[in-house]
C-alpha cells in the first residue's frame, strides 16, 4: 500500500470495491468458525481508510480547496 499515491483514481476505486468485498466475506464467511485471524478484519479496515483518504485528498486538491502535499 506504500505506492497508493501513484495509482490512478479508477484503480483506487476498484481496489476500494475489492477491499470492501473482502471485509464483507471476512465478517460473514466464518460466522460459525472460531479459529480465524481476527486481526485481518482490522487490517482490511485500515487499508480501506487509506484508500478513502487518498481519494478524498485528490478530490479536495482538484477542487482547489486543499493545497497539494509537498514531497521531500
Amino acid at each position: 500500500m506504500a505506492d497508493i499515491s501513484s495509482k490512478s483514481i479508477e484503480v483506487l476505486k476498484q481496489e476500494l470495491t475489492t477491499l470492501r468485498e473482502s471485509l464483507r466475506s471476512f465478517r460473514f464467511g466464518g460466522a460459525g468458525s472460531r479459529a480465524r485471524n481476527v486481526r485481518q478484519g482490522s487490517t482490511i479496515r485500515k487499508e480501506i481508510a487509506r484508500v478513502l483518504t487518498e481519494l478524498r485528498k485528490r478530490t479536495l486538491t482538484a477542487a482547489g480547496i486543499a493545497k497539494p502535499e509537498k514531497t521531500a
